[in-house]
């Protein structure tokens, strides 16, 4: 029983994910205008599918960057080994699931990683095991902490560089929309990447579920969330956040993908919502095009994400105690 709760509950959040983040990596194709949102939300989908494949792919030959994040995220580090369960597994899922969800009704783009951490906190706390915090401060909530300001950065710097190389033009061409196709598809590709193996390590505990299969139904049910749930926040992040330009649409686009796939390569557990939503905030500062309210609700929203993960997964863990 509990483990097919635990199974449930991980293809929830990957349904969830896929609708509140597959289109943080193409937003600014639909916000510049460069394409619809329906086309821009296949061709989020389609790459971020191709990421999560890609990180099955380094799984199999043992890429340490992938596999430093399903070993963070399976718990073992985090509580004893023992206290790692399907129970304390399953309570997190279910707290990321529903925290996802309820952020994705309201049109928040919010981390699911944020998510699970704070469903590893909680889940630890309540399970009355020894919670590591030194295991989850350097390795974990540091990397997630700066990366917003280092994406912010990044945004504000990589446009108005590009420009000054006489690399982008003022108006829309065939080339510019071609490159800025390619780097979405890459920041999509760096979000299937980083966030698919942190959504699969609950499964490891799963016994005969070969990590492949696990891989790929992780996938399937981003992709299935990518398509039939992304509209509201497909609007926060295309229109809300800032006005931009097609060539500030794909300056975010390239700091999202550079970032994002140099933080898994190295085995950071960013936030690629944090980095995709810092790098066109950093645009929108340099082009005086932020929206600010926006900015602090959405804001409001991330410092949320953890404390609500975390008391979701000590009420699920206490109710799947029952079981």
């Amino acid at each position: 029983m509990l483990t097919t709760i635990l199974f449930l509950a991980v293809c929830a959040v990957a349904f969830t994910n896929g609708a509140n983040a597959n289109f943080k990596g193409v937003a600014s194709l639909y916000g510049s205008g460069t394409t619809s949102l329906r086309t821009a939300a296949y061709w989020g989908t389609a790459t971020t599918f191709v990421g999560s494949v890609a990180a099955l792919l380094l799984v199999a030959w043992n890429g340490q960057g992938v596999q430093q994040l399903l070993d963070g995220f399976v718990g073992r580090k985090i509580v004893p080994e023992q206290a790692a369960s399907t129970r304390f597994l399953g309570a997190i899922a279910l707290a990321a699931a529903a925290t996802s969800f309820l952020a994705t009704r309201l049109g928040f783009p919010v981390s699911t990683t944020h998510a699970l951490v704070g469903g590893l906190v909680g889940a630890g706390l309540v399970s009355g095991s020894e919670v590591h915090f030194d295991q989850l401060a350097g390795p974990i909530i540091l990397p997630l902490f700066i990366s917003p300001f280092v994406a912010v950065a990044f945004g504000a710097i990589i446009y108005p560089l590009l420009r000054l190389v006489r690399l982008l033009p003022d108006q829309r061409t065939r080339t510019l929309d071609v490159l800025h196709f390619l780097s979405a598809g890459a920041a999509s590709f760096a979000r299937g990447l980083n966030d698919t193996p942190k959504i699969v390590a609950p499964l490891l505990v799963v016994e005969g579920l070969q990590v492949h299969w696990a891989f790929l139904i992780v996938a399937v049910a981003i992709a299935v969330g990518g398509l039939l749930d992304i509209r509201n926040v497909a609007e926060t992040l295309g229109k809300k956040l800032t006005g931009m330009s097609p060539s500030q649409g794909f300056a975010a686009c390239f700091a999202t993908a550079t970032l994002v796939n140099v933080a898994t390569v190295v085995g950071l557990p960013v936030s690629t919502t944090h980095i995709s939503v810092g790098s066109l905030l950093g645009m929108g500062v340099v082009t005086r095009q932020a929206r600010w309210r926006k900015v602090w609700e959405i804001l409001l929203a991330w410092v949320t994400t953890v404390p609500c993960g975390a008391v979701l997964a000590a009420a699920f863990y206490w109710l799947l105690r029952l079981i």
